[in-house]
C-alpha cells in the first residue's frame, strides 16, 4: 500500500514510523519529516514465504522535482521475502532530486532479501536514509547495484541486530562514470549474543568518477563477528576512489575484520584474452563482467540471471 493510506487504516503503524531513522538526523530527513508525498508500505504476514519477489518503483516525471518518500517494511515472525525495488527517472526528466526515507522491521525467525536498482539521471542528487532492525534469529541482506551515471549519490544505511544469532550482509556493486560522485556506505550495530554482519563491495570507477566506499561494524557483545570486504578497481587518471573501513569493538571476545584494496586490471589479464581472438575492448569488459560478481547478491537463480543482465550490458556498452 501507499504509506499515508497505510497510515489511516492501520492506526498501529504509527509506532513503526520515525523509530529507526530521526527526523532530526540531517536536512533530508528534516524534509521528509515535514512535508511528503507518500512512499511504500509492505507487511509480509507472520510465516508467509513469498518465493516470488515483491516489486516496487519509484519514479520521477515531472521536472525539478523534489520526491520525498517514508517507506515502511514489515516482516513478521517466521516469514521468508525477496523484495526489488527500482528508482528510476523519465528520460524527459534531465534534473532531480530524492529523499527516501526507509524503516525496515524483520522479526523474530523472519528472512528479508531487499534489493535496490538506482537508476537516476546525470543530473540527479539522490539521499536515501535507511535502517533495520533485526531481532532473534532474523537475517537481513541488503543489495544494493548502481550502474547508471548520478550526479550525486550519498548513502549509509544502518542494520541494528539485536537480537540473539541476527544477521545482517550489505552487499553493493557500483559502476561510477561520466563524473558521477558516489559516497556509498554500510553500518551495523552487533548488540545481540551471536550476532553476524558481512559487507562486501565491487566497485568500478571510470570517467571522473569520484567514489567513496564506506563500512563499519560496531561490536557490541562478547559473542558478535563481522567482516568487511571493499574491491575497487581505478580506470583512469581523472577518477578517484576511496575506501573507509572502520571496525568498533566494545566487548572483550568481539571479532570483527576488514580487507580493502583498490588497484587496476591486470596487463596480463588482458594480454591473454586478446590471445583468444579479443580485442583489447572486449577483453577489459570481460573482465569487468567478472568483477561485479552478482553471486555476492545472495539472490534466487531467475532474479540473479536477471540483474547479471543488467550489468552485463551496462559493461558492454562501455
Amino acid at each position: 500500500m501507499d504509506t499515508k493510506a497505510a497510515l489511516k487504516k492501520y492506526s498501529w503503524l504509527e509506532e513503526y514510523r520515525w523509530k529507526l531513522v530521526s527526523k532530526d538526523k540531517d536536512e533530508f530527513t528534516k524534509k521528509v519529516a515535514e512535508d511528503y508525498s507518500g512512499g511504500y508500505f509492505m507487511h509480509i504476514l507472520p510465516g508467509a514465504e513469498i518465493s516470488f519477489p515483491l516489486q516496487s518503483c519509484l519514479m520521477i516525471t515531472e521536472k525539478n522535482l523534489e520526491q520525498r518518500v517514508h517507506n515502511i517494511i514489515i516482516a513478521e515472525e517466521g516469514s521468508k521475502a525477496h523484495i526489488i525495488t527500482s528508482c528510476v527517472q523519465h528520460s524527459s526528466v534531465p534534473k532531480a532530486a530524492h529523499l527516501g526515507i526507509s524503516e525496515i522491521y524483520v522479526k523474530n525467525n523472519a528472512m528479508l532479501n531487499f534489493t535496490m536498482i538506482h537508476q537516476w539521471s546525470e543530473d540527479t542528487l539522490v539521499r536515501p536514509r535507511s535502517a533495520t532492525q533485526v531481532d532473534d534469529r532474523a537475517t537481513f541482506v541488503s543489495n544494493y547495484v548502481c550502474m547508471r551515471p548520478v550526479r550525486d549519490v550519498q548513502m549509509y544505511p544502518v542494520a541494528y541486530c539485536n537480537g540473539e544469532d541476527s544477521r545482517v550482509s550489505f552487499n553493493s556493486i557500483l559502476y561510477g562514470q561520466k563524473n558521477s560522485q558516489l559516497d556509498i556506505g554500510s553500518k551495523a550495530v552487533l548488540s545481540g549474543k551471536g550476532s553476524k554482519a558481512e559487507m562486501v563491495s565491487r566497485a568500478i570507477a571510470r570517467e571522473g568518477s569520484k567514489m567513496i566506499i564506506r563500512g563499519m561494524i560496531e561490536g557490541n557483545n562478547s559473542e558478535c563477528k563481522g567482516h568487511l570486504e571493499c574491491r575497487g578497481l581505478l580506470m583512469d587518471d581523472e577518477s578517484l576512489m576511496q575506501s573507509i573501513p572502520e571496525l568498533i569493538a566494545r566487548k572483550k571476545g568481539v571479532e570483527i575484520t576488514h580487507e580493502a584494496a583498490v588497484g587496476k586490471i591486470s596487463e596480463k589479464e588482458i594480454t591473454y584474452l586478446m590471445t583468444r581472438r579479443l580485442s583489447r575492448d572486449q577483453a577489459v569488459s570481460l573482465i569487468i563482467r567478472g568483477f561485479m560478481d552478482v553471486s555476492i547478491l545472495g539472490l534466487p537463480e531467475a532474479l540473479n540471471a536477471e540483474i547479471k543482465n543488467i550489468v552485463n550490458t551496462s559493461a558492454n556498452a562501455e
